[in-house]
């Protein structure tokens, strides 16, 4: 059963003080490379959605390209790169895929999974390596077991892991398109349901057969002895939002939590004063129904003076919440992109409500 995020949800928001993430004042690079931006990222985890130490290491993933001047252009660069979690400092360790002979031009963001000794990356793959700069998505996979120094050790070929869209979903097949308005098929987040076990990947979709221009969905996939298999959205915001982006699953306290970080832009019409942030819904099976988190959806959102400050948050079993810098206010320059980590939040859950666990009253990056 699907279930609606609605208008009339959107238009009760009106965020408050425990909504809001602290403002951001100073950018730190840490040791992460100086001519690189860094965006969308991820923990490797384990099946059950929490973070893993590897050799020691606590690895995480993260799309990362080089900075030529204009940050739109990472998108038509992006790869995934593995970075390490070093107390307070983040460090590039390099690509996480070596180059291979793949149909694909580049990689979007998706999940890591750490199974009794096999790495899995689950991804999405952008464009076509037959002309630059399209935003054809698909959903793609490749597994390495990993090696006494904690690193994966080869990687398989990347190999699709669903062909076509099934009736539920509209193709995400244009070459043209503007970032905000194009459809999506993409951000696959892996999910294994403590009720049975099944495994399922969460990802962003837009709903076929709609008459609207805003038609995002929380897609998923179940996993089937013949491969993973295409059922009809658990979440649709047709008429709403056209991006349910960075969708993903977590399980809390015997009950099942979607997430997904949306934009001002991409609400419809009459919708916009909804800010920029996580937003949520809770059911008590995966299959719903499901209810909007706090009454509306909106789980965290920027500071109201700086509504682009972070953005694709990604929850994990703990309730980390990560993000990545986007435009930020630095004290003694115009606001500028970030491109890095965000500070790590920490989110309070309690059957329908969602909060922001306690935090200084900044944080400085």
């Amino acid at each position: 059963m699907t279930s609606a995020w609605t208008g009339d949800h959107v238009r009760r928001i009106n965020p408050g003080d425990k909504n809001r993430i602290p403002a951001i004042s100073k950018i730190d690079r840490s040791l992460l490379a100086s001519d690189r931006l860094y965006w969308d990222m991820w923990p490797v985890q384990d099946a059950w959605g929490a973070r893993t130490l590897i050799a020691g290491r606590e690895l995480w993933m993260a799309l990362t390209a080089p900075d030529r001047g204009d940050p739109a252009l990472r998108h038509f660069e992006a790869k995934i790169h593995f970075i390490e979690r070093r107390g307070s400092d983040w460090v590039d360790l390099g690509p996480v895929l070596p180059a291979f002979d793949v149909p694909y031009e580049r990689e979007w963001a998706g999940a890591a999974l750490l199974d009794d000794g096999t790495l899995t990356l689950f991804f999405t793959a952008a464009g076509t390596a037959q002309r630059a700069g399209g935003y054809q998505q698909q959903l793609w996979q490749t597994q390495a077991n990993i090696g006494e120094d904690g690193m994966p050790g080869q990687w398989s070929v990347p190999a699709r892991m669903i062909e076509g869209c099934s009736p539920h979903y509209q193709a995400a097949d244009a070459h043209e398109g503007t970032p905000g308005t194009i459809k999506a098929f993409r951000d696959p987040a892996y999910f294994r349901d403590p009720a049975d076990n099944t495994e399922y990947l969460a990802f962003t979709g837009s709903l076929a057969g709609s008459e609207s221009a805003f038609n995002g969905a929380f897609g998923i996939a179940r996993k089937t002895p013949a491969g993973w298999c295409l059922d009809p959205p658990i979440i649709h915001a047709d008429g709403v939002n056209n991006e349910l982006e960075r969708a993903h699953l977590v399980f809390h306290d015997g009950r099942y939590y979607a997430f997904w970080s949306t934009q001002t832009a991409t609400f419809a019409p009459g919708l916009r004063h909804a800010p920029g942030g996580l937003y949520g819904m809770v059911a008590d099976s995966l299959r719903g129904d499901w209810r909007p988190l706090n009454g509306t959806g909106l789980v965290l959102a920027n500071p109201t003076d700086l509504p682009q400050q972070t953005y694709s948050w990604f929850v994990d079993a703990s309730l980390t919440v990560c993000s990545f810098v986007d435009v930020y206010d630095a004290p003694d320059q115009a606001t500028s992109f970030g491109g890095v980590p965000a500070p790590l939040l920490q989110l309070k859950l309690d059957g329908d409500r969602a909060s922001l666990g306690a935090l200084q009253p900044e944080v400085t990056v």
